[in-house]
C-alpha cells in the first residue's frame, strides 16, 4: 500500500504498519480500516494479511469493493471483513459487458458476502444505460431474495459524466428520487446520493 507523506513523496507501508497506524489513532475514535478507492481486491493479499491483522488489535474492517472475484478470494477474507460496500453496477448481462465486468460473478460475490458479514450496495444510475423502473424492479427483487434481503440497504446514486463517459448527461434528480420510490417498494432501506 502506497500514501503520500507531507512532502508528496510516496513510501510502501506493511500490513503490520498499516495496523500500527491504525490503532495509534484509536483514541482519537478510530474504529479499524477500510479498504476502498480504486478496487481493493486487486491486491486481495494484502486486504486478507491486513485485515487478520486488525482483528487481531479487536478493530473493525470495511471493504469496498465491485465484487469482480472468485468466492474463493471471498472466503479468505470473510473472517476478517465486518461489512462491506458492493457496487451493483445495473442488473443485466448487457450493462456489465459494456463496463467490462461480470454480472454474475458479482450477483455470486453479493449472494455469498451477504451471508458473511454486513452488506450495503450500491448502483450509480446512467442514463440509458441502467435508469430504467424495470431494471430497478428486476435488481430489488433479487436483492430482497437474498439472506435478510429486505434489510440490505441500497445506496442509489447519481451520475455525472467522467472518464469514458463525457458525452452523457448527469443523471436528473427526479429520476433519482423516482427510482428510490421504487426500491421501497421492496426493501426497507434506500438511500439517495450525489443529489
Amino acid at each position: 500500500m502506497q500514501l503520500a507523506g507531507q512532502d508528496d513523496r510516496l513510501s510502501y507501508l506493511t500490513p503490520e504498519q498499516l495496523v500500527e497506524t491504525a490503532a495509534y489513532y484509536r483514541n482519537q475514535g478510530n474504529i479499524g480500516v477500510a479498504f476502498t478507492y480504486n478496487e481493493p481486491l486487486i491486491g486481495y493479499e494484502f486486504v486478507r494479511d491486513t485485515a487478520r491483522l486488525v482483528h487481531e488489535e479487536g478493530m473493525k474492517n470495511v471493504l469496498v469493493t465491485n465484487g469482480t472475484a472468485d468466492l474463493w478470494v471471498l472466503e479468505e477474507l470473510a473472517p476478517y471483513i465486518d461489512a462491506m460496500n458492493i457496487d451493483l453496477k445495473g442488473f443485466s448481462d448487457g450493462y456489465y459487458h459494456m463496463v467490462g465486468g461480470s454480472f454474475a460473478m458479482t450477483k455470486a460475490f453479493i449472494r455469498q458476502a451477504a451471508q458473511n458479514c454486513h452488506v450495503e450496495l450500491t448502483c450509480l444510475i446512467v442514463p440509458g444505460e441502467n435508469d430504467s423502473e424495470e431494471e430497478m424492479r428486476r435488481m430489488c427483487t433479487w436483492i430482497a431474495g437474498l439472506k435478510d434481503g429486505r434489510t440490505i440497504p441500497l445506496h442509489i446514486t447519481r451520475f455525472f459524466p467522467q472518464f469514458h463517459m463525457t458525452d452523457r448527461r448527469a443523471t436528473d434528480v427526479s429520476l433519482i428520487y423516482h427510482l428510490a420510490d421504487v426500491a421501497r417498494e421492496m426493501l426497507d432501506y434506500v438511500y439517495t446520493g450525489n443529489c
